[in-house]
């Protein structure tokens, strides 16, 4: 199972975003060294908290690392113009040797569609164009394009990726009818950072039953967002990160559309919480019962101070990765 590590390329209104800047990419590097499979980076506008945009941080990081896979989770697509989008991506990977991962969202908060003039139901329309769109400019087609975006005759890239065919793409959904928009894209589901096995089971049969029924390969990656902290026990690892949980989801409440979370039932059954043989023990019951090939924790949050956090990096390296990871870097 390939283990990756979420960035959270987000501040203190009041702090330093140099320093923060500093700090993510610290941690990207320690991860690299750790053997984590890629780092992901995050995407929103008009935030309250200070965002870093992941797009140009993505160049930052590709060159400050040499194995380590860049990725997004998710980038808000429908929000972005699928010609530039194509370009920016396809220079990310070219920055990054072909280490590009694109996870892609419709997105949640209206203040952000409106923002950029997209109608609400026009971001799912979007999304959906935009999957093909940009496989077959990344291919080298040459393509007549329009939609509510825009319009341009004859579009293609002479840019090209480094990975054939460009990057991997993957679609963000939490929701059943996400979930099937995904398979009938013959993209990977990159499962969201809730759900308990029981449902994550109902939702997977949901996936692939929609794949098969358009004739799509069930052979896939199958990717999964969760928020983890290591500790000597499950007790102290639960104390260690609850109090960022709960302040990371109280501001989620504020947003368009957000849902509460039990915390207590969340850290229990949902998250990746525990000592590094409940860690362990878990991620080999996703992999086995699931079928899961890659798991993305979250190990630095809003207001966490940095050592804990490179020290949750180290841990999981040396006790979890070392243990589980598919071994490609180390």
């Amino acid at each position: 199972m390939k283990i990756s590590c979420f960035l959270s390329a987000q501040f203190d209104p009041g702090a330093s975003a140099t320093q923060g800047i500093d700090d993510v990419l610290a941690q990207a590097v320690a991860a690299e060294e750790a053997g984590f499979h890629a780092v992901m980076l995050g995407h929103h506008y008009l935030a309250q908290s200070a965002f870093v945009q992941p797009i140009p941080l993505a160049g930052y990081l590709a060159a400050a690392t040499e194995r380590v896979r860049i990725g997004f989770g998710v980038l808000l697509a429908p929000l972005l113009n699928p010609v530039a989008l194509a370009e920016d991506l396809a220079t990310l990977d070219v920055l990054s040797g072909g280490r590009l991962t694109v996870g892609m969202g419709a997105g949640y908060r209206k203040r952000e569609t409106t923002a950029f003039g997209v109608a609400w139901e026009d971001r799912l329309r979007r999304l959906r164009e935009y999957v093909p769109i940009l496989r077959a400019l990344w291919a080298g087609e040459s393509l007549d394009l329009a939609g509510t975006w825009g319009e341009v005759p004859n579009a293609s890239l002479a840019l090209r990726p480094v990975q054939p065919g460009g990057p991997p793409l993957w679609i963000g959904a939490f929701a059943d009818p996400a979930i099937r928009r995904a398979a009938r894209l013959d993209a990977p589901w990159l499962i969201g950072p809730k759900g308990d096995d029981a449902q994550l089971a109902a939702q997977l049969d949901l996936y692939r039953s929609t794949l098969s029924e358009h004739g799509f390969s069930l052979e896939r990656e199958y990717p999964m967002s969760r928020e983890g902290f290591i500790g000597d026990t499950f007790a102290s690892a639960a104390a260690g990160v609850r109090p960022h949980l709960e302040r990371q989801y109280a501001g989620y409440k504020s947003w368009d559309d957000a849902q509460s979370v039990d915390v207590e039932r969340y850290l229990a059954e949902d998250c990746l919480v525990g000592s590094a043989d409940d860690i362990v023990a878990k991620l080999h019951r996703w992999e086995s019962e699931l079928g899961i090939t890659e798991v993305c924790l979250r190990l630095q949050f809003v207001g966490a101070g940095q050592e804990e956090t490179m020290e949750q990096i180290r841990r999981f390296g040396d006790e979890v990765v070392a243990r589980v990871g598919d071994g490609a870097g180390r």
